[in-house]
């Protein structure tokens, strides 16, 4: 007996999906890069994620950088205070209570400002017309603003503390010069000039071999300061007193010791010492 097949429906091949069309391309067309990838938004996620400890560690570290500022010691010791507002281009009146030097006014007694150094203490202070000029127990000379926001330079005298401590300083701070711009600093073993726009040290002039200058001892005459520069026995009166002014010891045809003048002979005077007289 022979089976033979029995024929039925045949399967259809699926039908292709619809795609672009292809074209082919002219064999003269310029080559076209293919266009770059877009970026992933994870790899987006991951530079946010490197940037965001970053960005804290600043916004953390903000507040103690301003504390660390804050809790830094102050050079020298300063602590200045002006509870009022000064709209006047002096100081006012100045004083020295307690351990502070102050600045007030005169027609209300309040006080500008006070300025204060830790452990020291003011011996004298110095009016001037846009500065208040202070001696302090250490030896250490500063020039404080007219209104009391910023000391504008402080300046040391070598060995003078213990002289100070002894003697106190009466008459140690002198203004020379037009317009006091010079403050001459009087101690027993020199007289040193300072410009009281910036402290910049002028001039230094050493007392006389076996002499001394007596701070409180001296009479402003002018433009001059005659200082009393006391002896041994021996020396004659004239050797004992000298006068100074901003440029130096007052002497016929001096040279000034400071290079504050100038002249067609000397066009660059430098800044020079005093040798002893």
């Amino acid at each position: 007996m022979v089976v033979l097949p029995v024929e039925g429906p045949q399967p259809v091949p699926a039908a292709p999906r619809p795609g672009p069309a292809v074209t082919e391309a002219p064999a003269n067309a310029p080559a076209t890069r293919p266009a770059p990838p877009r970026s992933a938004p994870h790899v987006r996620s991951r530079a946010l994620g490197r940037l965001l400890p970053a960005a804290l560690a600043v916004l953390l570290a903000a507040p103690l950088l301003a504390t660390a500022r804050h809790v830094r010691p102050a050079p020298y010791g300063d602590h200045l205070s002006a509870p009022a507002r000064v709209e006047h281009a002096t100081p006012g009146r100045l004083r020295t209570r307690g351990a502070a030097v102050e600045a007030y006014d005169a027609a209300t007694g309040r006080v500008r400002w006070s300025y204060a150094r830790e452990g020291r203490r003011p011996l004298a202070v110095l009016p001037a017309r846009v500065h208040a000029l202070a001696l302090w127990d250490d030896g250490l000379v500063t020039d404080t603003a007219a209104d009391g926001r910023t000391v504008r330079w402080h300046r040391a005298l070598p060995g003078a503390a213990p002289w100070l401590a002894a003697h106190g300083g009466g008459g140690v701070l002198r203004l020379l010069g037009r317009g006091e711009r010079m403050l001459a600093v009087v101690t027993p073993g020199r007289i040193a000039a300072y410009r009281t726009a910036d402290g910049d040290l002028r001039w230094v002039l050493p007392a006389h071999g076996g002499c001394a200058f007596v701070p409180e001892r001296a009479v402003r005459r002018g433009g001059a300061l005659l200082l009393a520069q006391p002896c041994a026995a021996g020396e004659p009166w004239t050797a004992q007193i000298i006068g100074v002014d901003d440029l130096g010891r007052i002497t016929p045809s001096r040279t000034p010791l400071g290079n504050e003048r100038h002249s067609p002979e000397r066009p660059h005077t430098g800044k020079v010492v005093a040798r002893p007289r």
